[in-house]
Order: C-alpha cells, then structure tokens, then sequence
C-alpha cells in the first residue's frame, strides 16, 4: 500500500500541482473576461464567415 509523504502518494509520478503557488507577479485574468473574449472572437469569425 503507498504511504502518503508530505500529502502526496507516492504514485503520482513527479507531477506538479501549480495551483499550489500563488505568485504575486504572475498576470492573474478573470474567467468571465477570458469567457467573453472567447465569445467575441467566436462571433467575428461566424461574421466573416458570413460576409465572405
């Protein structure tokens, strides 16, 4: 059976969780704003798509 050591299981393989680590600098976006801009992008392409 795998021990747990320091919260992790053993067969996790080496991955990483960067959820973990909050860094200051790091640019922090919005879900809503990268939800609208994926929006917005979706409907110029069904625009052009019309048009042409």
């Amino acid at each position: 059976m795998a021990k747990k050591q320091g919260g992790r299981l053993m067969s996790s393989a080496g991955l990483v969780n960067y959820y973990d680590s909050e860094d200051r600098r790091a640019v922090h976006i919005s879900p809503v704003i990268v939800m609208a801009v994926a929006a917005a992008i979706g409907i110029f392409i069904l625009i052009l798509n019309l048009i042409y």
